[in-house]
């Protein structure tokens, strides 16, 4: 089973372009006028493989100054984490005003993987800046490449989309910088949608991402409801891959 690829990757659904070769990208959009990153939230969310529970991701808000940190754990449970066990970390450092990432960092353990990663963007340069540590191999990394302006990454460009106009039929750019990339990232509003979660029912946009390259480019589809409110607020994300769907679902959402 691909649990190593459920939870990581579909908790930063924009991996899809992870992979992809360098194209043309165009700094990211601001933000529409009178939206605000939360001072501070904790979403929590549910995580089901096909019919079977599979483990749960917690992400966490907190404003500090100028920026906005964002932080995600996400963990295998039950039968699941018994075949592959999965603990995997990740913070993002963005400006609240622009959404420019500042940093991004990956604490990942799955299966006998473990794997330490810093990602950072040096914009008086133009340049990211990544450092990875393999903490099994003690094998490392050091890459530097060129980026064209400001930019989001895997884990806050979900939630950056929010603040992003949305309307059915449109489409929006996001350019999402990865270890090795910088790709533009196509986010389709394709319909509404009622979703039912624990904590009720919400009126929905659908939103999917795409990318002309990828891990999961001719593999599957991803897609993420936001409400259809001025919050945007991601309450469910699903990939549908060959190997399986993985849903995620909101199941908390606390100001604290």
């Amino acid at each position: 089973m691909k649990t190593r690829q459920t939870i990581a990757a579909t908790l930063c659904a924009f991996a899809l372009a992870a992979g992809a070769h360098a194209q043309k990208v165009d700094p990211l959009a601001p933000p529409r006028a009178g939206f605000a990153l939360p001072q501070k939230q904790t979403l929590t969310y549910s995580v089901d493989w096909r019919v079977f529970p599979a483990g749960t991701a917690v992400l966490h808000f907190e404003a500090a100054g100028d920026r906005e940190r964002i932080t995600a754990n996400a963990d295998t449970i039950g039968a699941i984490n018994m075949l592959f066990h999965v603990s995997d970390r990740f913070q993002s450092t963005i400006d609240r005003e622009k959404g420019c990432t500042y940093e991004f960092d990956k604490q990942t353990t799955e299966g006998r993987r473990q794997i330490s990663s810093t990602l950072r963007i040096d914009y008086a340069q133009s340049k990211s800046i990544l450092d990875e540590k393999n903490l099994v191999t003690g094998q490392t990394k050091h890459v530097e490449l060129s980026v064209p302006g400001c930019l989001t990454d895997l884990l806050s460009g979900i939630y950056y989309a929010s603040s992003q106009p949305m309307e059915i039929g449109k489409t929006f750019v996001i350019p999402v910088v990865d270890a090795l990339h910088t790709v533009p990232v196509t986010m389709k509003v394709e319909s509404r949608e009622e979703i039912k979660t624990s904590l009720g029912t919400f009126k929905t946009l659908r939103v999917q991402p795409t990318a002309d390259a990828g891990v999961v480019k001719n593999r599957g589809n991803i897609w993420i409801w936001y409400t259809d409110d001025d919050r945007h607020l991601p309450v469910q994300m699903r990939a549908r891959l060959f190997w399986g769907t993985i849903t995620f679902r909101l199941t908390g959402n606390e100001n604290k």
